[in-house]
């Protein structure tokens, strides 16, 4: 090794239900920049180099327990909680301004992925 890492490309969650999942990254916001709904893989872009992609696996299943999550920042957390509230998708809880410093909420993707939706809170 020569350094440290210098970012993440992407993170891969498996889904046994593409064209939900699809339906539901798109209410997310995330630009789809491969594959679609009837695909075995799909990937969205998520900011200027990264990517959260989704694989299909007709036989996953959620785990029992959550077992880690995905944080992905908006430009505003509240207007995203609407659009999935009104896409009849229920998140966790309210948005909330976190003592680290975001405005935040969770939501749990079709495939029992937990996913974060964030914002840095403005500094003083």
């Amino acid at each position: 090794m020569t350094g440290p890492v210098e970012s993440l490309s992407a993170v891969t969650l498996v889904t046994h239900d593409m064209a939900a999942s699809v339906r539901f990254y798109d209410v997310v916001g995330l630009e789809l920049a491969y594959g679609g709904a009837d695909a075995a893989f799909t990937s969205y872009r998520v900011g200027p180099s990264s990517f959260l992609n989704l694989q299909l696996d007709p036989s996953w299943r959620p785990p029992e327990q959550v077992w880690g999550r995905a944080i992905v920042w908006v430009d505003d957390v509240d207007a995203a909680h609407r659009r999935l509230v009104d896409a009849g998708i229920t998140p966790s809880f309210e948005p909330s301004d976190a003592p680290w410093g975001e405005r935040y909420f969770h939501v749990l993707d079709p495939a029992g992925h937990e996913i974060s939706i964030a914002r840095p809170l403005a500094r003083n």
